[in-house]
């Protein structure tokens, strides 16, 4: 017989959006992009209405050095994705003890806990992240977010006699890309012994365009890397941030990303390199590398100092993961064979 099938789970609150009423937790997760902004203006709005903006914990799982730092541009400081994060919580309405930053840490040599960068876990697991195996986005943010849960969760519930329940805000949308073209608005994504957990998405009919303009129209920042330069306020930077060399972004984006990043796309290169997967199923990074410095290239505007500590730990991190065996074996996306080299004169 063929194997039965569940029922999806219903939502707590049964209507097509949900009664923040009916939440122990209301959890908005902000990427300290546009659309998170956009997404806690819109949440913040209900939640006040409601009456439960004690409920409301923002969340902000930084990606370290791969996020999108904040940059010293003509004697002004520019924040990165995660102060920004902060700054829009504090800007809809929440007191800075609301706002919650995590991150993936292990064990440091001497017992104490220290980051670990997503790039790290690509170089040890072996492969690029891909539609299909996306872990990327679980490893480094869902997983760490849902577990700083946990002891809200343990508590509450031993209070409650149920499960705790908690809904879960994100800012995605259907315009980003086919996959979030299908997204429902309001669904259930876990349910256990333990807690339940709703997902929310507000702003997911909001078109891009519609997005830009209500930015413009705020007077909180937006993040530097959107513009061509940081303060120039038109658009004409990377189309997303948060991770800066992220193998879903467009080309575009990856060719501004590594202009302005340049020691972080070495970094990429050399996973690639001793990995042999490539960053996205269609471009290597080494390739993207060399179109990044052609004539046509878009210009970076401006180039992020990496030469830091902490850029010299993440290096040695990446080393380290790289000198042992992968954990899973290399598979290019929709390809059987190597990707062939485009950047040399003989494959123009």
């Amino acid at each position: 017989m063929p194997p039965a099938h569940r029922a999806p789970v219903e939502t707590v609150t049964r209507a097509p959006i949900p009664d923040l009423t009916d939440y122990d937790l209301l959890a908005p997760q902000l990427s300290g992009g546009k659309d998170s902004a956009l997404m806690m203006w819109l949440f913040m709005e209900t939640a006040r209405a409601a009456g439960v903006v004690e409920r409301v914990h923002s969340y902000h799982a930084s990606l370290g050095l791969l996020d999108w730092p904040g940059i010293t541009y003509h004697g002004a400081y520019w924040p990165g994705v995660s102060e920004l994060a902060a700054q829009q919580s504090a800007a809809f309405g929440l007191s800075s003890e609301q706002h919650i930053e995590v991150a993936r840490t292990i064990t440091g040599p001497v017992g104490t806990r220290m980051p670990h960068s997503l790039l790290t876990e690509i170089a040890a697991y072996g492969r690029f992240p891909r539609l299909g195996s996306k872990y990327c986005t679980k490893s480094a943010k869902e997983s760490v977010v849902s577990a700083s849960w946990t002891p809200f969760v343990t508590r509450r519930k031993k209070e409650l006699g149920r499960p705790v329940r908690i809904l879960k805000v994100q800012g995605m949308r259907r315009d980003e890309s086919r996959s979030r073209s299908t997204l429902s608005p309001y669904r259930n994504v876990l349910a256990n012994g333990a807690r339940v957990v709703d997902e929310w998405l507000p702003a997911l009919e909001w078109t891009t365009d519609a997005v830009k303009e209500w930015c413009d129209s705020m007077p909180i920042a937006r993040h530097w890397t959107y513009d061509s330069v940081p303060g120039a306020g038109d658009w004409f930077g990377t189309s997303r941030c948060s991770c800066s060399l992220c193998s879903f972004a467009s080309k575009r984006d990856l060719l501004l990303a590594i202009g302005r990043r340049p020691r972080l796309a070495a970094l990429y290169e050399l996973v690639e390199s001793v990995r042999g997967d490539s960053l996205r199923s269609d471009w290597r990074i080494h390739d993207l590398i060399h179109l990044a410095q052609a004539s046509d290239a878009p210009a970076p505007g401006v180039v992020c100092d990496e030469d830091t500590h902490a850029f010299a730990v993440l290096e040695q991190q990446v080393r380290a993961a790289l000198a042992q065996p992968p954990r899973k074996a290399v598979k290019l996306a929709r390809r059987a064979d190597a990707l062939p080299c485009t950047s040399c004169p003989a494959h123009p």
